[in-house]
């Protein structure tokens, strides 16, 4: 498969292993544990639907990947103090996706006294080998190209997300590194792989997500920047909330919601327009369906680590509360932390607000037809998640 001016290319775990060790000067992988995982996603993208641009672009984030695993692995040969970095207490935003999760993440993230992976950070949290450290470090501009190439390619995707090359993004784009993430789900069909992943062990992941986090944080000090705590957000977690806390025990854990009969279809229409940035076609039905297994997976598994967990390390927010309040929404969450809002704090999250108001971007249509979904089956499949935590606020 190939097109004018893009290069064909294989996902022979073979050749792209030899390519990315090629990049690397000939090292070789120390931490294997991303090989059966990596195996069975290439065998799902040789038989994907993507064009030849889709391939070529699935190709390189594979390398790149790779590369991100090999050069963390020379960093922490010299400098081994990376993984002595504390990752103390994360303020952790979980939610299904559509239900807020990006704009109360960055609205924390406002704080200065906290540390958030930035777009470019997650995209590339290993510095580019050809860099010699004088600022402005090179990954930024190349994260303004990416994002400039993504909304040229689907406009559509800047009225269904925020997207900012240098402000706080999800770091499930760290656990891509590992080859365990719902990420390839976003990106086209991988039925093959979106079964293995469900029924794996993700300790290793969300351990590698810590290491990921220590890389960073490294490099922040590096740079002048200090903070006493992270906050993270990633609807990835919903599902593996055992998984996230095995790694980050003292990790304070912040539950958004919203109804499922607004969030699937929404979240199709997002994922439907991430499909189109690499296929010719997209199977919209497709789109829907797996959006209403993926988060009925997840929800379900939530419910049932809440019953083991206890309430008690949650605090539940609410899509409409945050739209109608965010400030007073903020400091609840502070007091639930016992954290006060700073003056600074405060500034800047009233600052972010005004400049990223939801009028200021183009209004997401959407509808239930066009994914093959139905009200009353999100309803009825919902059921539990619905009558715990939306209709007794209806």
């Amino acid at each position: 498969m190939s097109a004018p001016g893009i290069p064909p290319v294989s996902f022979d775990e073979a050749e792209i292993l030899a390519a990315a060790r090629d990049r690397a000067g000939g090292a070789d992988f120390e931490d294997q544990s991303f090989r059966e995982a990596f195996r069975i996603l290439l065998a799902d993208l040789e038989a994907s639907p993507l064009n030849a641009g889709g391939r070529f672009g699935q190709h390189a984030r594979i390398l790149d990947s790779l590369g991100v695993r090999l050069t963390f692995e020379e960093y922490c040969r010299r400098y081994p103090e990376i993984t002595d970095e504390e990752i103390a207490a994360p303020l952790v935003v979980i939610g299904q996706t559509r239900t807020g999760t990006t704009r109360l993440h960055r609205l924390l993230s406002s704080d200065p006294a906290v540390y958030s992976a930035r777009w470019w950070e997650v995209r590339s949290p290993a510095p580019f080998a050809d860099w010699d450290g004088t600022p402005p470090d090179p990954r930024i501009a190349d994260a303004h190209a990416q994002v400039k190439m993504i909304l040229e390619t689907q406009p559509v995707l800047a009225s269904i997300h925020p997207w900012d090359a240098e402000g706080p993004d999800e770091e499930i784009m760290l656990m891509e590194h590992a080859f365990k993430s719902h990420v390839p789900e976003s990106s086209t069909s991988v039925p093959g792989y979106r079964k293995w992943i469900d029924a794996a062990d993700w300790s290793d992941c969300y351990a590698y997500l810590k290491k990921m986090l220590q890389f960073l944080q490294w490099q922040k000090k590096a740079r002048g920047e200090r903070a006493d705590r992270w906050v993270l957000k990633t609807p990835q977690h919903l599902g593996y909330i055992d998984d996230l806390l095995s790694v980050f025990p003292d990790a304070v854990i912040v539950q958004t919601h919203r109804d499922p009969v607004d969030t699937i279809p929404s979240s199709a229409s997002m994922y439907g327009a991430l499909w189109g940035l690499g296929q010719d076609q997209v199977d919209f039905h497709e789109v829907g369906q797996q959006n209403f297994e993926r988060f009925s997976w997840m929800i379900q598994r939530s419910l049932e680590a809440r019953a083991r967990i206890g309430d008690d390390r949650f605090i539940d927010v609410w899509f409409a509360d945050v739209g109608r309040d965010a400030m007073g929404e903020l400091r609840r969450i502070y007091d639930w932390i016992g954290r006060d809002v700073s003056s600074e704090a405060a500034h800047a999250m009233e600052t972010w607000l005004k400049e990223n108001a939801r009028e200021k971007r183009p209004a997401h249509d959407y509808s239930l037809e066009k994914y093959g979904l139905s009200r009353a089956g999100i309803e009825a499949e919902f059921r539990e998640y619905r009558e715990r935590f939306i209709l007794p606020r209806t």
